[in-house]
């Protein structure tokens, strides 16, 4: 691939729902590693099975999480860290914090604010 993120204009509309657009949407460097290598992935089982449909679900959930990385891109930054940081303390056998909050909870708090 040779799109750029700095192509991208976070203040723009959301990206248009293809391989292209989506990748350029992708301003965190782990989500461009990541989608580089589903795509990889999906490409070789699509040329397997020569099934469309695994290749139209990659997509639809990349753009979803480039539209993610328009609206916050600082956002995923964090939860990248704050993932690497639970990784972390995984890997030294450390007790890993949890949250006051569930995830239910977090989510009807969010549909509120909406």
């Amino acid at each position: 691939m040779t799109a750029q993120p700095q192509e991208f204009n976070p203040e723009g509309p959301l990206p248009e729902k293809n391989l292209r657009a989506i990748r350029r949407a992708l301003v965190v460097p782990q989500d461009r590693d990541g989608f580089d290598a589903g795509l990889d992935v999906v490409l070789a089982e699509v040329r397997a099975s020569l099934d469309l449909g695994r290749l139209s679900e990659f997509i639809h959930t990349w753009w979803l999480i480039a539209c993610d990385s328009v609206k916050d891109p600082q956002g995923r930054t964090d939860a990248y860290e704050r993932a690497a940081h639970v990784q972390e303390l995984a890997d030294a056998g450390q007790q890993i914090p949890r949250g006051d909050k569930s995830w239910r909870e977090l989510l009807a708090e969010r549909r509120v604010e909406r």
